[in-house]
């Protein structure tokens, strides 16, 4: 899936014979060049967030390697810092490794949010005494799937375009979207249900409650609007996500779906480790 970038539509003048605000805003290089420059800075502050906080739980607990949340924190930073290249991308030559190098920050996007259903997971898992071996594998095989698959369909455009490819690309990106909107209420909704069981005088209860809530609020949401979205941008071009000359949208768009949803969870995961070990501080191999 593309990022950053809507295609421009086509708006017509009022019957005033007035040009509209969005069409104008939109053929502006000026606007362009800002609304451009204010989504570098939010992309940026996000990145630079993820990277305090990767920073703080290493000297909280640098005894356990890459754990989980290390890793989660990491990708964060590593998907929301490319942005600042995005031009840079756009200009490339071939197309299809302008299409790769676009649509790659989209998976590795969906990796860091798959890392956080793995980590609920895990918990979930442990609280009811269960084993949780199998769980890595099965994330490793997923990620490694959805890359294959992506990786396969971008060889086949790059020995011959085929149109029809392009559209179930897109789609084959909804469907991940989907996929991770579905694992984040399977898991996020059974971490709440069991939460809601504990005592109520269980220490960290009700903080834990509303993390586990809001987090799987937001994150279910952002998925599935992006998957709305990919479906509207493999059969319209009004919605093509893959270009910069639609600014409004763009903004509007990637500061709800990725912007503040990053945000907000990283603020409401702010919380540090322990300093001793627990059960879910598995370094990644």
């Amino acid at each position: 899936m593309g990022r950053y970038g809507v295609d421009e539509a086509v708006i017509p003048y009022n019957l005033n014979g007035e040009s509209n605000w969005w069409h104008d805003i939109n053929d502006s290089p000026l606007w362009q060049d800002r609304i451009f420059h204010i989504l570098t800075a939010l992309y940026g502050l996000v990145a630079v967030i993820a990277l305090v906080q990767l920073v703080r739980i290493q000297f909280r607990v640098p005894e356990f390697g890459w754990t989980t949340q290390k890793v989660f924190h990491f990708l964060n930073f590593l998907v929301n810092g490319v942005f600042i290249f995005r031009r840079n991308v756009q200009d490339l030559h071939p197309e299809i490794v302008r299409h790769i190098l676009l649509d790659m920050p989209s998976l590795v996007f969906f990796t860091t949010y798959a890392l956080l259903v793995l980590f609920w997971a895990e918990i979930y898992y442990q609280a009811r005494a269960e084993s949780t071996d199998g769980l890595r594998p099965i994330f490793f095989t997923i990620n490694v799937a959805v890359y294959s698959i992506q990786i396969a369909m971008w060889l086949v455009l790059w020995w011959k375009y085929i149109p029809v490819l392009v559209i179930i690309s897109k789609m084959f990106f909804a469907g991940v979207s989907l996929f991770a909107a579905l694992g984040f209420l399977l898991y996020g909704g059974r971490l709440f249900l069991m939460l809601q069981r504990f005592p109520v005088e269980s220490k960290g209860r009700q903080n834990k409650l509303q993390e586990v809530g809001y987090v799987t609020v937001i994150c279910s949401s952002c998925f599935l609007v992006r998957c709305i979205m990919m479906c509207f941008d493999a059969f319209d071009k009004a919605a093509d996500l893959n270009v910069l000359n639609h600014p409004v949208l763009n903004f509007i768009y990637y500061l709800l779906v990725e912007i503040l949803p990053s945000i907000l969870v990283l603020f409401i995961l702010r919380k540090l480790p322990p300093r001793r070990g627990i059960t879910q501080y598995h370094p990644i191999h």
